[in-house]
Parts: C-alpha cells; sequence; structure tokens
C-alpha cells in the first residue's frame, strides 16, 4: 500500500506517519495471513509492504483494507483519507515500486539520495521488531543492489542530488554570502548529518545545532560544530534554520520578534508549526512548497528501464523457485540416503564432505540455468524437463517453500 506526494497532501502524509511505530507487529497480530510487514514512512511517503500467505485469510483484498482497519486504532479519520488516495500494487507491480522508490525514482526530487537509506533503515527496524520476513528481506535486499545499479549506471549517480539540495538551492538567492551567514541545524540524526554535509558544500562556516534530547553536544563535537541548548536564543541568532528531526520541534512561541529569516521545514512529521509562516519577517519554506520547484523526471528515464530489467529477473527467479527446490530436494534425499549407508559401513567421515561438495555442485549449474531459462520465458520447458529426467512433477506457479530455496 503506497500513498505519496501523488496522491495524498503533506499535511495527511505528515500526520499519518506520526505514530505508525507499532503498525507491522499490529498487522501480523491482526491475521495470520500476514507473515511480515515493513512499513516507510519518509518526508514525503507512507507505505507499507506484505508478505502474504495466498493460502490464508482474508487472503490478499482483504489484507490491503486490514492495512486501512489497522492504521485506524492509531490514526483515527486520516485512516478513511488515505485509504482514497492510497495505492494498492502487489506481486510485480509491488516488486518494481519498491525497486523505483529505493532508486529515488518516485520522489519529489527524482533521484534524491537519501532513500535507498531509508529504505533500507525500514528493513532494519522490521528486523529489530520481528516483522520481517525471508520474502520481504529478498525483496529489500534486492532493492538495495538496483539502487546502486541504477546510480552507477545513468546519470542519477553524477546528480548528487536531494531534498536538501533543492532546499539549498531555493534558499541561495536569500542568501548574500554562504560563508558569514548564520545557520541553526534542529536535529542530531542522520539527515541533519547530511545537511550539514550540504552547508559546508555550500561554503557555510558558521552553523550551530540543537536538540531537544541531550544529544546536542556529543553531535556538535562529532561534526565541530557549535552546540545550543535554548531554541528562541538560537533561533535568533540565525538567518537560516533548517529542521530535519523526527518531531514538531519549532512554534510561533520560539521566534523572536526581531530580525528577518528564513526556516527550512524538512521534517515529516511537520517539525515547523504552519502558524510560524504568518508572523512578521519570517519566511517558511515546508516539503509542500519544495515539491512545486522539483525537477521534472525526464532524469530518470533510463534508470526506470533498469528499474524494470532488475524487477523481472526478480520475478523469474521467484517463478524459477519451485523447480529449483524441488531439484534440490531430490538431489539431498538422495544424498541423505547415501549417507546413511555410508556411516552404517563405517567409512571415513571425508567421503560425506565429498559427497555433499559433489551435490551441491550438482545442482548449482541447473539452478542458474533455471533462473535464466524463467527470465527468457521458458520456466514450463524446464519443469518439463525435471519431469522427464527425474519424474518430479511440478506446477508453474506452485508457492515455493521460502525456507527451501536457501
Amino acid at each position: 500500500m503506497t500513498a505519496s506526494h501523488r496522491t495524498a497532501d503533506f499535511d495527511l502524509l505528515d500526520r499519518v506517519s506520526r505514530d505508525v511505530s507499532t503498525t507491522a507487529a499490529d498487522l501480523i497480530a491482526a491475521d495470520p495471513a500476514v507473515r511480515g510487514a515493513v512499513v516507510l514512512a519518509t518526508c514525503n511517503r507512507f507505505e507499507v509492504y506484505l508478505d502474504v500467505d495466498d493460502a490464508g485469510s482474508p487472503g490478499f483484498s482483504g489484507s490491503a483494507e486490514l492495512v486501512f482497519d489497522t492504521l485506524a486504532g492509531s490514526v483515527g479519520e486520516d485512516a478513511d483519507e488515505l485509504r482514497r488516495g492510497a495505492e494498492v500494487l502487489h506481486g510485480d507491480e509491488a516488486v518494481r515500486h519498491l525497486f523505483a522508490v529505493s532508486s529515488g525514482l518516485e520522489s519529489v526530487v527524482v533521484g534524491e539520495d537519501e532513500i535507498s537509506g531509508q529504505v533500507q533503515r525500514a528493513l532494519t527496524t522490521a528486523r529489530a521488531d520481528g516483522t520481517s520476513s525471508r520474502a520481504l528481506e529478498r525483496a529489500f535486499q534486492r532493492a538495495a543492489h538496483t539502487s546502486r545499479r541504477v546510480r552507477k549506471a545513468t546519470d542519477l549517480a553524477g546528480a548528487g542530488r536531494s531534498m536538501v539540495r533543492l532546499a539549498l538551492d531555493l534558499a541561495a538567492s536569500r542568501v548574500v554570502d554562504w560563508g558569514t551567514v548564520p545557520v541553526l541545524v534542529v536535529g542530531t540524526g542522520r539527515y541533519a548529518a547530511t545537511t550539514i554535509a550540504a552547508l559546508r558544500a555550500r561554503g557555510a562556516r558558521d552553523i550551530r545545532v540543537y536538540s531537544a534530547t541531550d544529544r546536542a553536544d556529543a553531535f556538535a563535537a562529532r561534526h565541530e560544530l557549535r552546540a545550543e541548548h535554548e531554541l528562541g536564543a538560537a533561533i535568533g541568532a540565525a538567518e537560516l534554520v533548517l529542521t530535519c528531526t523526527t518531531r514538531q520541534a519549532v512554534t510561533a512561541q520560539d521566534i523572536p520578534d526581531a530580525g528577518r529569516r528564513l526556516i527550512i521545514d524538512l521534517g515529516l512529521p511537520r517539525n515547523v508549526d504552519p502558524a510560524v509562516a504568518q508572523l512578521p519577517g519570517v519566511e517558511l519554506l515546508d516539503l509542500e512548497l519544495l515539491a512545486l520547484h522539483a525537477p521534472l523526471s525526464e532524469l530518470g528515464e533510463g534508470a526506470q528501464k533498469l528499474v524494470a530489467t532488475a524487477a523481472a529477473e526478480f520475478s523469474a527467479e521467484a517463478e524459477a523457485a519451485p523447480g529449483i527446490v524441488a531439484l534440490r530436494r531430490y538431489v539431498f534425499d538422495a544424498l541423505e540416503q547415501e549417507l546413511a549407508r555410508s556411516r552404517s559401513r563405517g567409512d571415513d567421515p571425508r567421503t560425506e564432505e565429498a559427497l555433499r561438495h559433489l551435490a551441491g555442485v550438482l545442482v548449482h549449474t541447473p539452478s542458474v540455468r533455471a533462473r535464466r531459462l524463467a527470465a527468457e520465458g521458458w520456466s514450463s520447458e524446464f519443469l518439463a524437463g525435471l519431469e522427464a529426467l527425474y519424474g518430479l512433477q511440478v506446477e508453474p506457479g506452485e508457492a515455493a517453500d521460502r525456507d527451501a530455496i536457501g
């Protein structure tokens, strides 16, 4: 299930992303058909990836509704609004979408740098919470691999674009001298580090950091900055304020009356109360305004082809999986029988090691061929060959044991 800047407004994405820490676990607890769940909440999208047991109840369409029903418990009526704008994908479409998202092709700024890391952190969170699954692990790991291929092989690699860089491009017309402008960064996470690097690339030297937690001092020392401990005073001393935390951090009460300043809100949920924009002397630039200035998507045309190819390869492997599993079982069942006889004869233990190695060699080349044939549309011929040679009957599209493929 995906909702992004293309299908939902930023206010909705902002609200929904505020309280979703237990969504994945809630989905798995709500229905045994859900084998795994990963929630991706970024500055311009909210997505839920599900590994659903097709044989279970309520099945795919029910699981899609299950997402919205589960979200209703944490975001209330926003779940209904999300339902109206969200898109539901499954199978190959879901895989291709994940690969495109991870490669930055679905972002507000096409080709942005941060999204691949955000996708992988979503998987890491699911893994830590025990909500990931073997199928989701494979898909997300392949998404990371695809992202690297895209950046290496296309013009996205040299573009070096991100939401931070776009924001600084827009801020440049208000900044007389990057070397002297006083800057405040609110936040101490990875996004804050990315923001500081982008500022320094522009030549900014007077950068300070504030955090509502106790991490400002350590973060400032690590990045050779000055830590601020009182938000109002820190904003008062800055002409440019960039916020990139996971919570609302700046309200109208935090803004001093005197002075002109530009505040850039890079956070989702929103870091800055929209009422701040009404204060005299304050210009607020948020994600919604950034989206209006985002470049057109022509840059991603070559990358889209790479993503499509990677998704097709991934799907071909899934299609080949039942035949590969059947062949592996046949060979390794025969191996275990031979090993039992070897042990009963008291053979040298090195014999068992050699036989296991031989079995692995025997199944490797047919497995590689099976994936290649599936990618070329010849999977049914491979299955026919298994039946002709070994008497193995595998139906095309038959679900494979996900743990048996190795």
